[in-house]
């Protein structure tokens, strides 16, 4: 039902940013707390920023805390991941994600964009 289109990957040098967007269509972003993902070849997915319906933030404190920001703009139907101070451990595909209220599972999911770090 809704679909995710993301934009926004690309190749950076470490300390470097990039700002990830996905776009929603089908359904408002609104109705769905939102999450990003990332997944590194040969590793876990891993949980990387969520917010809320209501706005509430969270953030994988070992990782991207204080570095990574997420956000959602209602008028664009887009939610944002702003990544600053890049590392190379970030380098992976990025994905976001919906979490559906009443199942609690992240259903639907955007196409991935990749994310590489250099040095």
């Amino acid at each position: 039902q809704v679909h995710f289109v993301q934009s926004g990957g690309g190749l950076v040098q470490a300390g470097g940013s990039l700002r990830l967007s996905c776009a929603a269509s089908g359904r408002t972003i609104s109705s769905y707390h939102m999450g990003w993902f990332r997944q590194a070849p040969g590793k876990e997915r891993e949980f990387v920023a969520a917010i809320s319906k209501t706005g509430i933030t969270t953030y994988n404190a070992d990782s991207v805390k204080g570095r990574f920001t997420i956000s959602r703009d209602n008028a664009k139907n887009t939610v944002n991941l702003q990544m600053n101070s890049l590392k190379p451990e970030d380098a992976a595909v990025y994905y976001c994600a919906a979490k559906v209220v009443t199942t609690g599972n992240y259903d639907y999911w955007g196409q991935g964009t990749q994310v590489t770090v250099s040095s």
